[in-house]
C-alpha cells in the first residue's frame, strides 16, 4: 500500500534534492533502499527524472524500489517511466489558487501504445473527490469519460497537489487553462473541459 501524500512534508515539485550531486542522490538511494524508504526513494527516483536522466535508468530504480520498499512509496510516485513528466511538473507549477474549497485538479495517466508517437498521454479533470477516488469512478464507469475508461493506466498525483481543496470556480478555470498548457507543451491531453 502507498503511503498518502497528504501525510508528505516535502512535495514532490519542490524538489528538495534538487541540490544534491549525482553521486550523493545515488548514496541517498541505497540507503533508502536498504532502509525500506519508499519516500526517500522516491524523492532520489524524482530528482534524477526531472534531471532527464536516461529512462532504462528510471525504469530500473523504480523496480528495485517497488521490490524492496513498497509499502511506503508515497502515491505522487508514477509507477512507471512517462518521458513528458518534468514538463508537466513545468507546466502545472505555473498555476495556483488564491482560496480554499472543496474541489480537487487532477490528472491521469492514459495509455496511448496502439496508436503511434508517444505511448502516453493524460487526462486533466476537476472533482470534489480526491484524485484517487475519482480515478475509481472513472474506472467503474462512474460518469467515466471514455479514454479513462479504455486507457487510464495510473493517477499521476505529484504535478498537482498543489492544486487540492481549491474553490470549485477556479478549480474550473484552471482545468481548462491547465488543459490547454499541456496540450501547447506537446503533451496528448483529453478532458480538460
Amino acid at each position: 500500500m502507498r503511503v498518502d501524500s497528504s501525510k508528505q512534508t516535502r512535495r514532490p515539485g519542490e524538489r528538495p534534492l534538487r541540490m544534491r550531486s549525482s553521486a550523493e542522490l545515488a548514496v541517498e538511494f541505497e540507503r533508502a533502499l536498504k532502509a525500506g524508504d519508499g519516500v526517500a526513494g522516491a524523492h532520489c527516483i524524482h530528482e534524477r527524472w526531472m534531471r532527464g536522466e536516461f529512462a532504462a535508468h528510471i525504469e530500473a530504480s523504480l523496480d528495485l524500489l517497488w521490490k524492496r520498499a513498497a509499502a511506503t512509496i508515497p502515491e505522487w510516485l508514477p509507477m512507471r517511466y512517462v518521458s513528458w513528466l518534468p514538463t508537466v511538473y513545468d507546466v502545472t507549477a505555473k498555476f495556483s489558487a488564491k482560496e480554499g474549497g472543496r474541489s480537487n485538479i487532477y490528472l491521469i495517466l492514459l495509455d496511448y501504445s496502439d496508436r503511434r508517437g508517444d505511448d502516453h498521454g493524460v487526462y486533466v479533470g476537476m472533482s470534489r473527490y480526491s484524485p484517487a477516488q475519482r480515478f475509481d469512478q472513472h474506472k467503474a464507469g462512474i460518469r467515466a469519460a471514455g479514454s479513462v475508461l479504455k486507457r487510464g493506466i495510473e493517477v499521476l498525483a505529484g504535478p498537482t497537489l498543489h492544486l487540492q481543496h481549491i474553490r470549485r470556480g477556479e478549480a474550473a478555470r484552471i482545468e481548462i487553462d491547465l488543459a490547454g498548457a499541456l496540450a501547447d507543451a506537446g503533451v496528448r491531453v483529453e478532458g480538460g473541459h
